[in-house]
């Protein structure tokens, strides 16, 4: 055999090997594509039952989106119905109140002081206290920072 034959028959033997490769190359591809094609049609059987139930799902959470809107603006108006209601009986009440308390408090003052001569001649007077940054301060020590502020 010559060299040229024998370099024939080297491609050749290549050539078969390399269609070889490429033969299982493509039925293995074609293996993968048949599955792809399968498990595409599986999830798409999946897919749409709960695209629906997905949809069902959001008409729902909108009917219920629409009665708390619904619910809202009724507690909306009920607040600003209480508010209406709170401010007409404070004008028509507070007033009369404050004066009925202010009566009462006179009434007492004035008991008080009339019974105190009774009990055993001057009415005592209460003690004087100034509230100075949060203390209190007895009105005897009140004279005598009285009288240092007199004379500094």
């Amino acid at each position: 055999m010559s060299g040229g034959e024998v370099a024939g028959i080297l491609v050749a033997v290549f050539w078969a090997i390399l269609v070889s490769f490429l033969a299982v190359a493509l039925a293995r591809l074609a293996q993968t594509l048949r599955a792809t094609t399968k498990l595409v049609a599986d999830v798409t059987e999946q897919a749409v039952p709960l695209l629906a139930d997905a949809s069902t799902a959001v008409r729902s959470a909108q009917t219920q989106i629409d009665r708390v809107d619904a619910i809202a603006s009724d507690v909306q108006e009920v607040t600003s119905n209480a508010s209406a209601l709170s401010t007409t009986v404070a004008s028509t009440f507070g007033g009369p109140l404050v004066k009925v308390a202010a009566f009462g408090y006179g009434v007492r003052r004035a008991i008080s002081r009339k019974a105190a001569p009774e009990a055993g001649g001057v009415p005592a007077k209460p003690s004087r206290r100034t509230v100075i940054v949060g203390r209190t301060v007895p009105s005897a020590r009140q004279k005598k920072r009285d009288t240092r502020n007199k004379r500094g």
